[in-house]
């Protein structure tokens, strides 16, 4: 009855009766190589890494956590980063102390979200987060941008609103050209962070 009323389905395919089914559990089981290394177009000058492709229940999880607040698919999400920083941890790319700072996000964006959903994901992954960069006011959603759209759009519109030093590593949900990565990497480096590197849950 309750199934009828609130219909339960996976964050990942939309199978019924199940919040996350194993079929979409095990698309997010980081491998002993993973993270990826990967080079998006716009290079923000520090290693970027990536969990996976953007797409198919990775795509979807993100994309419901994001448009339909489903908070419970934080905990598979925050599950797959934390295991991929362990594995950089192993590598010797990011070191203990390291902090991490979530990409930036509009703040009209946040409150109708409930809240920045990569900073929860990487609290809930047990990092040690930093929430130090914000959107300037007129900042638009990138989505559908060009490149050259995308890096006028957040030129200059990303402030440092608390300041951070040491190793910093950006985290965000999707890199696609890279433009907001290479604007945040250029205000933290700034202030005088030293970006490692950047991770993300995947990129386009």
């Amino acid at each position: 009855m309750l199934d009828l009323i609130l219909p339960l389905e996976c964050g990942g395919c939309g199978r019924p009766a199940t919040r996350w089914c194993e079929h979409c559990a095990a698309t997010l089981i980081v491998r002993p190589d993973e993270p990826h290394l990967v080079s998006p177009r716009l290079d923000p000058g520090v290693p970027v890494f990536a969990l996976g492709r953007y797409a198919g229940p990775r795509r979807h999880a993100i994309l419901a956590l994001k448009e339909r607040g489903r908070a419970d698919l934080i905990a598979p999400l925050a599950g797959a980063l934390r295991e991929g920083v362990e594995h950089l941890g192993s590598w010797g790319i990011v070191e203990p102390s390291v902090a991490f700072v979530p990409a930036p996000t509009r703040r009209f964006a946040a409150r109708r979200r409930g809240g920045d959903p990569v900073t929860r994901i990487a609290r809930a992954a047990s990092l040690e987060v930093v929430s130090a960069l914000r959107s300037r006011a007129l900042t638009r959603d990138s989505v559908g941008l060009s490149v050259p759209d995308r890096q006028r759009n957040v030129a200059n519109r990303i402030r440092l609103i608390r300041p951070v030093d040491g190793a910093v590593v950006l985290v965000d949900d999707v890199i696609t050209t890279g433009a907001t990565a290479t604007e945040s990497v250029r205000v933290l480096q700034t202030t005088g962070a030293r970006v490692v590197a950047v991770v993300t849950l995947a990129h386009a």
